[in-house]
């Protein structure tokens, strides 16, 4: 997963700053950390960074499963 946030935002000329501010970091090691493994990326920051890079969630995913079930979970609490 890494290396795909690294190649998307690299394709779209996004800073690592950027991404940390619209992640609610207050410094860029925030959002360094995750694209170096350093910190997990979580799924409501792989929605932030999927909207900004104008792609799908799944597209950042590493293992398919772990975002879906998330998704799931998260719409079923919205029907709730």
């Amino acid at each position: 997963m890494r290396e795909k946030l690294r190649k998307l935002r690299l394709e779209r000329g996004i800073s690592q700053t950027f991404l940390s501010k619209a992640l609610g970091y207050s410094y860029p090691s925030g959002y360094s950390n995750i694209e170096a493994g350093r910190n997990k990326l979580g799924y409501d920051q792989a929605v932030i960074i999927a909207k900004i890079f104008g792609v799908d969630v799944s597209d950042l995913e590493e293992e398919q499963l772990f975002f879906e079930k998330k998704l799931h979970d998260s719409c079923n609490k919205k029907l709730a």
